[in-house]
């Protein structure tokens, strides 16, 4: 099939252009958030192919796939008229937990004729009020990057974009209190300055912004991942952790309950509880890859690419039919 997609979600994008089909992606002269055409951080195959606006107006397409509320009616005009859910079959997928007057949370695709609206965790889901929009749930798949862990470094990996700017969802003023607990390396784009911002010295959390082949190899290095965020849908950076055989310790929030079954790691909405057992992994290195080996086998069975990659093949015959 010919999917069109936005280039949104860069990681998510990788598990799912993996598929068998051709995915068209647009692209606009200055790549802006509309045309970012195909990855440069991550390795995407051949069947990803960038169209301009103009070329999509003159391309057959299958289904559309939307992310973002306006690319609606953005399909509709580089699509020569085309409406997806009306003229050319179409989904609504949903990234993120609903933001802003929880649990009332109105989609804004809800109601829309024709759009069904897939949620990313069942969290999702019960939380999203989608009206009378056929809704389902396919959960996140991760390429496997391989059992890269070593913990060599006595030290805590996070991963988290913009920090500062996203403050208490991410968890970005819990920071300080785990830098009393482990060495923090905080990855993820506009991390520069977080110390100083936070008052905490930079041998205790550092920033790094590294390109995506380069990141799970350095986040394997480190002895514990820590997954401070407070309202997410589910972080496909926990996911990788677990991937990586990482053992992790984060806050019992929105779908990781699901994600991180006992013996993977530590969930805990206590502060004292989650430091302590930063402490505890970096004290003890074989106990820390046990577990760690614990979060793969989960990750694996869960979150899972052949599994990811089957659902969507369900779900995208029924829509396309």
């Amino acid at each position: 099939m010919r999917i069109l997609l936005w280039h949104v979600h860069g990681s998510w994008t990788t598990a799912f252009v993996q598929g068998p089909h051709t995915f068209l992606v647009p692209v606009t002269p200055d790549r802006g958030p509309d045309g970012l055409g195909r990855a440069v951080t991550f390795d995407w195959p051949d069947s990803v192919v960038e169209l301009t606006p103009q070329e999509l107006r003159e391309t057959d397409v299958d289904l559309v796939v939307l992310q973002r509320p306006h690319e609606l009616g953005l399909a509709e005009q580089w699509l020569g008229g085309r409406l997806p859910g009306r003229d050319v079959p179409a989904v609504y997928l949903e990234h993120n937990a609903p933001d802003g007057n929880v649990p009332d949370t109105r989609h804004p695709m809800a109601g829309q004729p024709g759009l069904p609206i897939v949620h990313v965790t069942h969290f999702n889901r019960l939380f999203w009020d989608c009206g009378p929009s056929p809704t389902a749930v396919v959960e996140h798949g991760i390429v496997d990057p391989g059992p890269l862990y070593t913990g060599d470094l006595e030290r805590a990996a996070v991963v988290v974009n913009e920090p500062l700017r996203r403050g208490r969802t991410t968890g970005t003023d819990l920071l300080p209190r785990f830098a009393e607990a482990a060495p923090l390396d905080v990855f993820g784009m506009r991390t520069r300055g977080l110390a100083e911002r936070l008052g905490v010295p930079e041998e205790r959390c550092r920033s790094h912004e590294l390109p995506q082949h380069e990141l799970h190899r350095a986040m394997a290095r480190r002895r514990v991942y820590v997954h401070p965020i407070r309202w997410t849908s589910l972080g496909l950076s926990l996911l990788e952790a677990m991937h990586l055989g990482m053992p992790v310790v984060a806050l019992d929030t929105t779908e990781a309950s699901a994600a991180v079954p006992e013996g993977a790691g530590v969930l805990s909405n206590r502060l004292d509880v989650l430091t302590e057992a930063v402490r505890g992994f970096l004290a003890d290195p074989a106990y820390a890859r046990h577990v760690g080996e614990q979060a793969r086998t989960a990750a694996l069975a869960r979150y899972g690419l052949p599994r990811f990659l089957d659902d969507w093949k369900r779900l995208i015959k029924e829509v396309a039919r």
